[in-house]
């Protein structure tokens, strides 16, 4: 009896092999419509991927000496991770953060904050992603105003902000307003940026954490681009025209270790896009069609057990993600799955990304995979597969209509729940967990955070209160909650009110005091 196939990440079968039986379709050109094969007709023959490397930790200060040291090993790109407090729009003293002030990153609570953090870096010449969603507005508004203290102009500043709240609602959780008025907040920033940041990406509509969260492939780019239909219609909504707008989206994704599908993945969600903004969005302007993205190896895949075999498995995510023609890559430290990369492990993988820029070929020739019949078949399965999902995300009234009733969530964490009985199981082989083990796993000295810098944090903070002129700050306070109230654009107000050195935190409660908060439901 034949064994059955091998089934793919998204569910289809693998066929054992591929042949002209598995015809190719009509690829293009690289640079060319719909973009399958890249979006620029040269890609890495002419200069590589931007090598960022996420990175945040503790205080401003203990941050700012790693991107240093990170741009001093050869990194082109900063990609700051804010901790959890930031990320949910509370201050460093707030009763909600306590035990958790520069844990999975840094506290960010001011312009003071911001302006240590970037100390010595030159914001007219470094790209910075910010990996910030529900505040993504007042740190972008921070980071303008230290690049004004520089004396970098507003328009010269190039970088992206997150800024995808829809995907806190499905996967991550750290939203803080209902997904309406989290959608305004979205689109004012795109209209903000507009006319003072032009080359800034407003936002990267982001897979990665969905499938940190256990979606596959399919559901990755689905939920994903249903999404960045949401913005787009959300940004039309308020009178903004497609090509003004749309050339400054970005996408993220995740690399996993199943290469094959993943290039696939990569190829499907190009042309999709592409697709998707010429024909139902009526897009005229080529770039406002082109899907760049940022991608980052799969965290989730990296095990504690064995933590050195997590080199390989980051070697092979991001030969995926090159193969699938990504702008930007993060590669992850092996040490990740027990703490904070220390700074060897973050050394080491950034050197990973130069090893395969510039010591092998695969920045030699575009798009090496074309045509071939196993990666241009899966391109079509996970094509289909995706376009399933968006179908019934379609008809459940668009992506907050469905995640308002639950559904994007409960798909992935039944995918989540399967992976892991596989796992259980024996089925699914993890190296070093379920097979390969080692008998006496060797000690490691994982990066700690020192716990006294949350005193030093609410310190910097109760002297920085005390400082400020109270009544500039309550009164652009009041100027935020009465544009929250009305239509004005909030980032203006918002950006006086930093500026007066009012905190994230009380800019944050600002408008949840006008918009409410948000309590997830549970439905399918």
């Amino acid at each position: 009896m034949a064994a059955e196939p091998r089934r793919a990440e998204s569910g289809f079968p693998i066929a054992p092999q591929y042949g002209p039986e598995h015809p190719a379709p009509s690829l293009g050109v690289p640079g060319g419509y719909p973009f399958t094969r890249g979006i620029h007709p040269t890609m890495y023959t002419g200069r590589p991927w931007t090598m960022r490397q996420y990175a945040g930790f503790g205080t401003a200060a203990e941050s700012n000496a790693r991107y240093q040291r990170l741009i001093a090993a050869g990194t082109t790109g900063l990609s700051v991770a804010f901790d959890l407090p930031t990320q949910m729009g509370y201050d460093s003293d707030a009763p909600l953060a306590a035990g958790e002030v520069g844990k999975v990153g840094v506290a960010i609570d001011s312009i003071e904050d911001m302006r240590v953090l970037f100390e010595g870096i030159p914001l007219g010449e470094v790209s910075t992603s910010m990996t910030i969603n529900a505040p993504a507005a007042p740190l972008l508004l921070l980071y303008q105003l230290v690049g004004e203290e520089q004396g970098v102009a507003a328009h010269r500043l190039t970088g992206t902000v997150q800024n995808d709240v829809l995907k806190e609602y499905i996967a991550r959780g750290t939203y803080i307003f209902p997904p309406a008025p989290s959608l305004r907040l979205a689109a004012d920033l795109f209209r903000y940026c507009a006319a003072e940041l032009p080359q800034w990406n407003t936002i990267s509509v982001s897979g990665y954490h969905m499938a940190e969260a256990g979606a596959d492939p399919a559901q990755e780019i689905a939920f994903t681009l249903a999404n960045g239909i949401a913005y787009v219609r959300t940004a039309l909504a308020a009178g903004m025209d497609v090509d003004d707008f749309a050339p400054r989206l970005s996408f993220f994704f995740v690399a996993r270790s199943t290469l094959l599908e993943e290039v696939a993945k990569f190829r499907a969600a190009r042309r999709m896009w592409a697709r998707i903004m010429r024909e139902e969005f009526g897009a005229r302007n080529p770039r406002s069609q082109l899907l760049r993205f940022h991608t980052q190896t799969a965290g989730v895949q990296l095990t504690a057990q064995q933590p050195e075999v997590n080199l390989v498995r980051v070697t092979v995510q991001a030969l995926a993600a090159i193969f699938g023609g990504t702008q930007s890559l993060h590669t992850n430290s092996f040490d990740e799955a027990i703490a904070l990369p220390t700074e060897k492990a973050a050394r080491l993988a950034l050197r990973t990304q130069q090893v395969l820029a510039y010591e092998t070929d695969v920045t030699a020739t575009v798009d090496p995979f074309a045509g071939s019949y196993a990666v241009e078949a899966m391109t079509d399965e996970v094509e289909a597969a995706a376009l399933a999902l968006m179908e019934r995300v379609a008809e459940l009234g668009g992506a907050v209509a469905a995640i308002e009733a639950g559904y994007q969530k409960t798909e992935i964490e039944r995918t989540a729940y399967r992976v892991q009985q596989q796992t259980e199981a024996g089925e699914r082989t993890v190296v070093g967990v379920n097979r390969f083990q080692q008998a006496v796993e060797e000690p490691y000295q994982p990066l700690r955070v020192d716990p006294a810098i949350e005193a030093r944090q609410v310190r910097r903070l109760a002297r920085l209160r005390a400082e400020r002129d109270r009544l500039a700050v309550a009164r652009a306070l009041g100027a935020l909650r009465r544009a929250g109230e009305g239509s004005e654009n909030v980032l203006h107000p918002m950006k006086e009110a930093l500026a007066a050195r009012a905190t994230v935190g009380e800019v944050c409660g600002a408008l949840r005091e006008v918009w409410g908060g948000y309590a997830p439901v549970e439905r399918f």
